[in-house]
Formats: structure tokens, C-alpha cells, sequence
């Protein structure tokens, strides 16, 4: 599916808005998270394996925070449980829009059914295998432990929970690395310094990272046996928890 370029920072905004997942963003957002977010891309390909290692028969596989469905489409390359089915669900329907072309894109066996919702109240049933693919960091703070514990009420003993979020770090040495080496890496995508500024500016407001044992320690509160980072780069990780 075609999608343009990311240059919706690209002059001064004077005052700049907070990000939303609106229409514009949803147009260029392929090429925004691919030259913003380090690893975004293998993540994306290593949830599909995951998820055909813990697709259960009969089971809901749920893609939560699916923006245009790059993870539900990896998942649904690679399911064949029989039965098995994929919920991908978006609180933006310029995002969902968009995503059923992408989705449809492919004659793939395994269903998937997008769904408008706010993932916050949402029940689950029957899941074997969740995503939360950088989506927790933008739910308040003080909603996300009961978000998690709906979330692992609702899945199979077994089932898989893949979720991956940008980090903070609480020592400010590292922290500053790794956030420089980030604005490194966006700069040789060729995103200019007032690109990076700006989206830095409309993002921070609504965009609340945690360290790696902020969310160790909430996967392992609402019940997760198996809690463990499976990936880092920079200042960007992905967490594979296990009921």
C-alpha cells in the first residue's frame, strides 16, 4: 500500500500541537516509525514468530494499539492454528481506515477483524497471543496496571504477551546517551534538527516512557510467570511475558 513521506514537522509550527493519530499522521506513518524508531522493523517480523509459536486452536490473537497493522499482518503470515483468529483493535479510525487495505492486501487464511475501541475497557477472551507494540506509552500512567491486569485476564494458560515501549533510564548519563544516539539515528533517516525538535515537542506531553523494571515489575504484579526483555535498541525495547 503506498503511503507518502513523513515531513509533517519538516517547517516551524510556532506553537506546536499535540501528537494525534489523526488523518495526517496515519497518511505517512510507514515512513515515520520506520526512520524514528530503531529495531521497528524487527520487531515487527520476530512478533510473527512468536505469535506462531503461541497461537492456540480456536484462540483470539489481539494486536492492541494496531495504528495500520504492520503487527497483525506479521502475525497473520505466519498463524495456522486452526480456528485461531486476529482482533485488531485502534482508538483512531483515520488508523484503521487505513489499515484494512493494508490488511486485505493478501489472500492470508487466518481472519482478521479490526475493531474500534479503547483498549483501556476492552475484554478480552480466549487470547493466546497479545501485542502491545509501543501503545502502553501513550495510556495514562495510573491506568495502565488495571490495562495489563484486563489484558492477562483475558488470555489462555500459556498464552504470550509481546510488548514494547521506549525506555527512560534513571541514570541521567545514560539516559542522555542513549536519547542522543536516538536523535542520531533519526538524523541519518534525514530528519532535520527542527523535524526532530518538533516531534520531540509534540510527543512528550503524551508520550510517558518507563524504565525496563517499571514494566518488568508490573508483568510479573498482574500474574506473568515469565517476564523478560527480549530486545533493546537504544532507547527503544520490546518484552515477551508469559502467563
Amino acid at each position: 500500500m503506498p503511503h507518502d513521506k513523513d515531513t509533517l514537522y519538516a517547517t516551524d509550527h510556532g506553537q506546536v500541537a499535540d501528537f494525534r493519530f489523526d488523518e495526517q499522521v496515519a497518511r505517512v506513518f510507514p515512513d515515520m516509525i520506520k526512520r524514528s524508531v530503531p529495531g521497528y522493523s524487527h520487531i515487527v517480523a520476530m512478533i510473527g514468530v512468536l505469535a506462531e509459536q503461541y497461537a492456540q486452536p480456536d484462540s483470539q490473537l489481539y494486536d492492541l494499539g494496531s495504528s495500520l497493522g504492520a503487527a497483525s499482518l506479521a502475525m497473520r503470515h505466519r498463524v495456522h492454528a486452526p480456528g485461531a483468529r486476529i482482533i485488531a483493535v485502534d482508538n483512531s479510525q483515520a488508523m484503521l481506515d487505513r489499515s484494512r487495505d493494508f490488511l486485505d492486501s493478501e489472500d492470508l487464511p487466518t481472519p482478521v477483524q479490526t475493531l474500534c475501541a479503547d483498549i483501556t475497557d476492552l475484554t478480552l477472551e480466549r487470547a493466546s497471543f497479545v501485542v502491545l507494540n509501543f501503545t502502553l506509552q501513550f495510556i495514562p500512567l495510573e491506568q495502565r496496571q488495571a490495562t495489563l491486569q484486563r489484558i492477562y485476564d483475558g488470555m489462555l494458560p500459556g498464552g504470550a504477551l509481546v510488548l514494547s515501549e521506549k525506555l527512560r533510564f534513571e541514570n541521567p548519563v545514560q539516559e542522555q546517551l542513549l536519547s542522543q544516539h536516538h536523535h542520531d539515528f533519526k538524523r541519518a533517516n534525514g530528519y532535520s534538527d527542527l523535524e526532530i525538535s518538533q516531534k520531540r515537542q509534540a510527543i512528550e506531553r503524551v508520550l510517558l516512557p518507563e524504565s525496563a523494571d517499571d514494566h518488568l515489575n508490573r508483568l510479573r504484579n498482574v500474574g506473568f510467570q515469565v517476564a523478560t526483555l527480549w530486545y533493546q535498541s537504544f532507547n527503544f525495547a520490546s518484552f515477551l511475558a508469559i502467563k
